[in-house]
């Protein structure tokens, strides 16, 4: 099958699978294609899929994520010993471990073509990682609390796995209650990796974006944070906006 052919047959698939979609007509270009796959799987249920529709979704993606361009861990320069610094698209890289910043659901975000960290994990990975994430939370029982962290396998990502946490949401005037949870989400993500014998680890910047926390301050939590952590683990602080790049360049001054 051509990409074409493969995303045809996916939306179809999804189509199919829910009643009072079966009257709405597919784009005919790829741009609304593309967005119609993406729509149809942030709205899916943690359900399991059949074999031939993961077969066909597991190449689209992997081709999708190698037309985008992997950039891979081996290939970057460290800022310092260990820690390195990297603009772009989280789901384009291979390392040991991405780090999702989730929500307290855990099972990611569910609003069609959100411009969220998690709504791109779930898509590009596929809709293995929101099952995989609703039976760890079945088996836990109860919401995923602020500052702690599940691991995933990647599926369709380049990395090998996903680590989810829930960072602190900032209302108002941030509290240090607000910076120990911080602290905490990349302690847990460092300690969970390192008990998984995972050798390198990105980081995206949790809690900032949507959950409000100020960029400035995060990223020097996150760097503290890092620097004081015993770890053999490599870090990746990775950024999209431009503001957090400049942001972690002065940090590293």
């Amino acid at each position: 099958m051509t990409q074409t052919e493969q995303r045809m047959f996916l939306i179809q698939k999804l189509l199919d699978e829910v009643p009072q979609y079966h009257n709405l007509l597919i784009p005919q270009d790829t741009v609304g294609q593309k967005k119609m796959l993406r729509s149809l799987m942030n709205v899916r249920p943690a359900l399991p899929a059949g074999d031939d529709f993961l077969t066909v979704q597991d190449a689209y993606l992997q081709e999708e994520t190698a037309r985008k361009g992997v950039t891979d861990i081996a290939d970057l320069t460290p800022v310092e010993p260990g820690i390195y610094l990297w603009q772009g698209d989280i789901t384009t890289l291979k390392c040991g471990a991405v780090v999702n910043a989730a929500n307290s659901g855990m099972t990611g975000c569910y609003v069609p073509c959100h411009g969220c960290i998690d709504n791109a994990i779930h898509t590009f990975a596929g809709v293995q990682l929101r099952l995989a994430c609703a039976e760890l939370m079945e088996k836990q029982g109860h919401e995923e609390p602020t500052g702690q962290a599940k691991l995933t396998p990647a599926f369709n990502l380049p990395c090998d796995y996903v680590l989810h946490t829930v960072g602190p949401i900032i209302y108002g005037r941030v509290m240090q209650s607000d910076r120990k949870l911080l602290v905490s989400c990349y302690r847990s993500c460092l300690e969970l990796a390192q008990r998984n014998k995972i050798e390198s680890v990105a980081f995206c910047c949790i809690s900032t974006g949507e959950f409000h926390f100020p960029n400035d301050e995060a990223a020097k939590i996150a760097l503290d944070t890092v620097r004081q952590y015993k770890r053999e683990t490599e870090v990746i602080f990775n950024v999209f906006k431009d503001v957090d790049y400049e942001i972690y360049r002065e940090l590293f001054g």
